[in-house]
């Protein structure tokens, strides 16, 4: 159970698997809200400094949502294959061809994490490698009837039927699902909360 006196903890996402991944880790009494927030960012930036421009882009955008004695959390998690953007997929068709630029190859996943409380906050980013296995299209196609990758970036989920096409990864599973939790709770931890007493 997470020690905190006086303080509310805002995930400023609508994401079940971040609401599911706080939870994971001890965070049971948190609130819930979702801002409009400009996701543009300028071009020329590395994966991770997009992430991060986004990341605290939601922030500024929650203050309006919370209180200044809250402790909010916003996080934006993007795929990349080398410096390419993949979003989530328009239709199937967009689905295959990601999966399959992915299979047999290496790409990158991005996650940018805020974590505000006033005018404090502290910014981070995490980035993990995942490798897909060399896939044949008929699997492809049936992971893709099954709807899983349609509202994910990358058209995959890795805690899901996705977990099928991942050779292996190096790095933060956890933040391969969009909130790397071992260095979230070090910042919450600067922010008051401890998550192991």
């Amino acid at each position: 159970m997470n020690n905190i006196t006086n303080c509310r903890i805002v995930l400023a996402s609508g994401s079940p698997r971040r609401q599911e991944l706080l939870r994971r880790i001890g965070i049971e009494d948190f609130d819930i809200v979702v801002p409009e927030a400009d996701e543009s960012y300028p071009a020329g930036l590395s994966p991770q400094e997009t992430v991060a421009h986004i990341a605290r882009s939601k922030a500024e955008a929650a203050r309006a949502l919370t209180a200044e004695e809250d402790i909010v959390i916003t996080a934006d998690t993007m795929v990349f294959l080398g410096n390419e953007r993949l979003g989530k997929p328009r239709d199937r068709a967009d689905a295959l061809r990601m999966l399959t630029e992915l299979s047999g190859n290496a790409h990158s996943v991005c996650t940018g994490v805020t974590v505000r409380k006033g005018d404090r906050i502290k910014c981070f980013t995490v980035t993990t490698y995942v490798y897909f296995r060399r896939c044949e299209e008929r699997e492809l196609r049936a992971y893709i009837a099954s709807g899983e990758p349609m509202d994910k970036a990358g058209a995959y989920g890795i805690q899901g039927l996705g977990a099928l096409l991942v050779e292996r990864i190096d790095g933060d599973y956890y933040n391969v699902m969009g909130l790397p939790l071992l260095p979230l709770a070090q910042a919450l931890r600067e922010f008051g909360v401890e998550l192991l007493g």
